[in-house]
């Protein structure tokens, strides 16, 4: 129970929430119910069916519609007293700027992506607000605090690159081959070979408008009348085609995105090569682990990346195989990485949606390793979570520095514990975004191009959106609304001029100036020109002072970061930016630095660095969903099969 104390400082504080999916749902219920009464919520995205089985503000009648102000609408039917302002919209839009975040008393952030929570932080520091930040998977949860000149700021520390995905994003806006294999193998693969009467989000009423006696019906079963050839070519046309041109219909989702392109069975192969496709009968084996539609179609290499007219192929013989050789499975068949002709499937309609999306193909070799490590998210995490948060924001708002706490909720009790505060760090002093430390660049000047520099160190490294040039006081790019047609022909003639020949020349020694104005965060770079890079060196551009994703070897030399590769991720206290998302590590690892006998408050700051720097800093999270302007928690990649990591702890 508070007290009065705490009651009169939580009803009179102003709290910006950002993101309303796992954690934000949870987070907006326990404001309320703690007795805030002044809440803004800010989130871009739409409900899903899908996110109904741990977002609990949501209901199966909201689906489609906007996550912030349905939130809202659900809590004030049990505290219509208090003011709850939903704002259907990006946090990266400009009009949420420094003034605008002035004027909140604390930030807590429920956002799923390292870019979003990179500029969340930015943004706070800015305009000196609190940031308590978050970040679930499964059932490993953290929440760390953020406080301008007195405790490290977001970016203080690297963050392992984001292997989390939002459902919003799979379903309907991917980026990631993840994202479509995530989409072929829960969503499609399910629908078509598991139970059909579970939700999901594929469109399955059908789309035939000739006869409105089928338009009610489910597309997914199979008609009377209608052979399996038939009935592939009808499912691959909807999914692929239909479904896509619904999407293309909200203008509004694809306004700073790139539109997909819809694929029917005709743009790939005439409906005689489809009839003709593939000679079932012949050599596809009896034991499930013989049926196969690469043996079934001559297709004998798993590391060759089938063309999208391959993928056709594998995917309506894969279908077919199904039907015919494991027809009594059918409606009950769960996805296994074991299972050849499942992750034929699998690796088939990924590529098609992936070609459609505009993303590159995979192997089935690639797929079947991306297919087989997804794990769910937990809602009793997103609980725990949520209920730290309040309470970290409390402490905030009474300016209780001495007992501000970065919590990690565990998955196997640690001690008997299963939370594991520890104090937060200071300042880093060579943070180049809350110690403005400047950085160095090692670049060939006479062959690199001002754009190279814009877009893979100022956008892609250090996070800028709405970035600012200068050499001396020569401007020599901007970004804005506002610049007339002669300066915006200005700046792009000088993207395409290597940085020698810019009209003040950079060279090495040459300090350039990049300012973000949104963000309010200006760098300082040293040039330093360079001949010649090595082979891990692709960019042709290092960036020193500034930390990338830590390296992740094969062996237990490092923590894992969330890279492509093979790694020891199921684990390890990793961060997450996707979703309230969070990678997470083994006690087993947190127990062999604490010691076995001493309490967590009796750890030496030596230990609890180790214990942290093991534990990476949850924020980087995107899981498996490395992107996204979404927040949820709900799909997380662990880089080892999750039995594998189990038999390990």
């Amino acid at each position: 129970m508070a007290s009065g104390k705490e009651l009169e400082v939580i009803k009179g504080s102003k709290v910006l929430m950002v993101g309303a999916g796992g954690i934000g749902c949870e987070l907006l219920k326990t404001l309320a119910l703690s007795g805030f009464e002044d809440i803004h919520i800010i989130d871009m995205d739409t409900i899903e069916v899908s996110n109904l089985n741990r977002q609990f503000l949501f209901r199966q009648s909201h689906v489609g519609q906007s996550k912030a102000r349905v939130a809202r609408e659900a809590v004030l039917k049990f505290r219509p007293h208090i003011n709850i302002t939903a704002y259907h919209a990006n946090v990266k839009d400009p009009d949420f700027n420094v003034d605008f975040f002035k004027q909140f008393n604390v930030v807590l952030n429920g956002l799923d992506n390292l870019d979003a929570r990179r500029h969340v932080n930015r943004l706070c520091l800015a305009a000196d607000v609190p940031l308590v930040e978050s970040g679930t998977t499964g059932f490993l949860g953290q929440v760390t605090v953020h406080i301008k000149g007195k405790t490290e700021c977001y970016e203080c520390q690297p963050k392992p690159a984001p292997k989390t995905y939002p459902v919003c994003t799979i379903t309907s806006t991917p980026s990631k081959f993840v994202h479509c294999i995530v989409w072929a193998k829960d969503l499609l693969f399910a629908k078509l070979f598991g139970d059909r009467n579970q939700d999901n989000d594929l469109n399955v009423l059908s789309t035939d408008a000739n006869d409105l006696s089928k338009q009610t019906e489910d597309v997914f079963e199979r008609r009377s009348d209608e052979d399996l050839d038939q009935y592939g070519r009808r499912i691959y046309d909807h999914v692929f085609g239909y479904n896509i041109e619904m999407a293309l219909a909200n203008e509004e989702t694809w306004k700073n995105r790139n539109r997909p392109k819809p694929i029917y069975i005709e743009d790939v192969f005439s409906q005689k090569q489809a009839k003709q496709n593939g000679i079932a009968d012949q050599n596809c084996g009896s034991e499930n682990s013989g049926i196969s539609a690469m043996s079934s179609l001559g297709l004998k290499n798993p590391q060759d990346v089938w063309s999208l007219f391959e993928n056709t192929r594998v995917f309506l013989e894969a279908l077919k195989l199904f039907f015919e050789k494991r027809e009594k499975e059918v409606g009950s068949v769960t996805f296994d990485k074991d299972d050849q002709l499942a992750v034929e499937f699998v690796t088939a309609a990924a590529n098609i949606r992936a070609a459609s999306f505009g993303i590159p193909l995979h192997s089935l070799f690639e797929s079947k390793g991306i297919a087989g490590n997804i794990v769910h998210a937990v809602a009793t995490t997103n609980a725990i979570i949520a209920g730290l948060i309040v309470i970290e924001a409390i402490k905030v708002l009474q300016n209780d520095a001495d007992n501000y706490r970065m919590t990690y909720c565990v998955e196997h009790p640690l001690k008997k514990m299963l939370l594991m505060p520890v104090e937060p760090f200071e300042p880093n002093k060579s943070c180049y975004v809350c110690s403005e430390t400047p950085l160095s660049l090692e670049v060939n000047t006479n062959h690199s191009k001002l754009r190279d520099f814009v877009e893979k160190v100022v956008k892609k490294k250090l996070g800028m959106n709405c970035p600012l040039i200068m050499v001396g006081s020569t401007l020599l790019y901007e970004v804005g609304d506002d610049l007339d047609e002669a300066m915006v022909a200005n700046y792009e003639a000088n993207l395409e001029k290597v940085l020698a020949e810019l009209p003040v020349p950079v060279a090495s020694g040459t300090m350039v100036s990049v300012e973000d104005l949104q963000q309010e965060l200006t760098c300082t770079i040293n040039i330093k020109h360079r001949e010649e890079f090595d082979e891990d060196e692709p960019d042709e551009m290092v960036l020193v002072g500034w930390s990338q994703p830590v390296a992740t070897e094969k062996e237990d030399k490092s923590v894992s970061n969330g890279g492509e590769g093979t790694s020891d991720a199921a684990g390890k206290l990793k961060t997450n930016d996707n979703l309230d998302e969070t990678e997470i590590v083994p006690t087993s690892e947190i127990v062999s630095v604490v010691g076995s006998k001493r309490k967590l408050s009796e750890l030496s700051n030596t230990d609890v660095k180790e214990v942290i720097s093991t534990v990476s800093s949850v924020h980087s999270s995107a899981h498996q969903m490395e992107e996204i302007n979404d927040d949820e928690d709900d799909v997380v990649m662990l880089d080892e099969n999750p039995e594998q990591a189990k038999k390990k702890r």
